[in-house]
């Protein structure tokens, strides 16, 4: 089983509470998504001024870039209560009735994970959503009838991290949908910023800008480096992250100026290599150097893609030029067709 790695995008145990006060709360203090935060004011502001519960709602894009946030802003915007749950914690069609059933007049119903909805449960939620109404069975064999209960009228807003996998008559159910990009350097950089100042921590320009550079677009990972940055600045320096101290810090972390770890490399090495530069099969990097096949393909394969350094051809995967380059290894040009 891999490690929890410092750059991965996904939440640790902990991490929750602890970026609970990073979060914006307000539509107007978050940071980067220009697009989907215009859109949302629009849709926000629309919906209060026709009293109405905001229409149903879908973000998704890769793990950790705010659609948790998102959802908890679209709820303090409209002045209402947050439900929180997730595909895999619904597990039966009644755990989804009980939670239907307590929601009042335009609350929220947050729905993390919603593409891992069983199909039974996905049954209940579709006239929830669309006619706010729930359908219950009472009784069993012939004697059992159906009885339709009214709910007021509320907001699912989902968040999914795999578009493909929602079904269908779900999907069409949202009245908005939303993708959430990677975010720029300058984004990062703010978000850094603002997140020092609310831990106090004193954070020089050049520390805020090795530390977003490092991020991977990710305002989860450069949250978690701004805080390893700071353990590093207390005990070996004088608390004040500097350019040399991020620097430092990140070396210490093993991840480098574009922010690959000690995976990233490897897998890239490997190709380089020992395949001369490839095409490689997935199965055969992953034996060359002891990892899952589903380790590299969703964790460390989506962000070398993003920067260039991999390409998928139709017999394998291929390192880049910029993969050769910022490894520091001659390349010598060879023609691969790609997949499209």
């Amino acid at each position: 089983m891999t490690r929890q790695r410092t750059i991965a995008p996904e939440a640790t145990l902990e991490e929750p509470i602890l970026d609970r006060a990073l979060r914006p709360q307000r539509l107007d203090a978050l940071i980067g998504q220009e697009r989907v935060r215009e859109n949302l004011r629009i849709l926000i502001d629309a919906a209060q001024k026709r009293d109405e519960a905001l229409e149903h709602t879908l973000f998704y894009g890769p793990p950790g870039l705010g659609k948790t946030t998102l959802a908890r802003i679209c709820a303090n915007e409209m002045g209402a209560a947050i439900h929180v749950t997730s595909g895999p914690a619904i597990e039966r069609a009644g755990d989804l009735a009980a939670i239907l059933s307590n929601l009042r007049e335009k609350e929220v119903l947050f729905i993390d994970e919603i593409h891992r909805l069983g199909k039974v449960v996905e049954e209940i939620l579709y006239p929830a959503m669309e006619d706010f109404a729930l359908d219950l069975v009472i009784g069993q064999g012939p004697g059992a009838r159906t009885v339709r209960l009214s709910l007021p009228r509320f907001t699912v807003v989902g968040a999914t991290t795999r578009l493909a996998l929602l079904s269908a008559p779900l999907r069409t159910r949202f009245g908005a949908i939303y993708r959430l990009d990677f975010y720029k350097q300058a984004a990062l950089e703010q978000i850094v910023e603002r997140a020092a100042r609310v831990l106090a921590v004193p954070l020089e320009p050049q520390g805020r800008i090795e530390i977003a550079r490092r991020g991977r677009g990710t305002p989860r990972v450069a949250l978690r480096l701004l805080r390893r940055v700071r353990d590093y600045a207390q005990v070996r320096g004088d608390g004040i992250i500097t350019g040399k101290i991020a620097e430092e810090a990140t070396a210490l972390l093993e991840i480098d100026e574009a922010g690959l770890d000690n995976l990233d490399r490897r897998v890239l090495h490997a190709i380089i290599e020992k395949f001369d530069g490839g095409p490689v099969g997935l199965d055969t990097i992953a034996a060359s150097i002891g990892e899952a096949a589903d380790t590299i393909m969703d964790v460390v394969e989506p962000y070398l893609l993003q920067l260039g350094f991999l390409n998928r051809t139709p017999r394998g995967r291929t390192a880049t030029q910029n993969a050769y380059e910022h490894l520091k290894i001659p390349f010598e040009q060879v023609e691969q067709g790609l997949l499209f």
